[in-house]
């Protein structure tokens, strides 16, 4: 989901906060997808950066082999 959607959920959740309703599990369920597909891309993001330096450890170790 992009941020438009997290945009329109929160705003959803708050119009009925405000109106004193229950919010609805849709509502609910697309600000809980949001959440965990921004903490998935942030646990990608940190496993691309060890990858990295991994891998430029490795080079670094080649050159020094040869």
């Amino acid at each position: 989901m992009n941020k438009f959607a997290v945009v329109f959920a929160a705003a959803g959740l708050m119009a009925l906060a405000a109106c004193g309703e229950k919010p609805a599990a849709e509502t609910n369920n697309a600000s809980n997808e949001v959440v965990v597909n921004e903490t998935e891309n942030a646990a990608n993001a940190l496993d691309n950066a060890a990858n990295a330096v991994s891998n430029a450890t490795n080079a670094t170790n080649t050159a020094n082999a040869m």
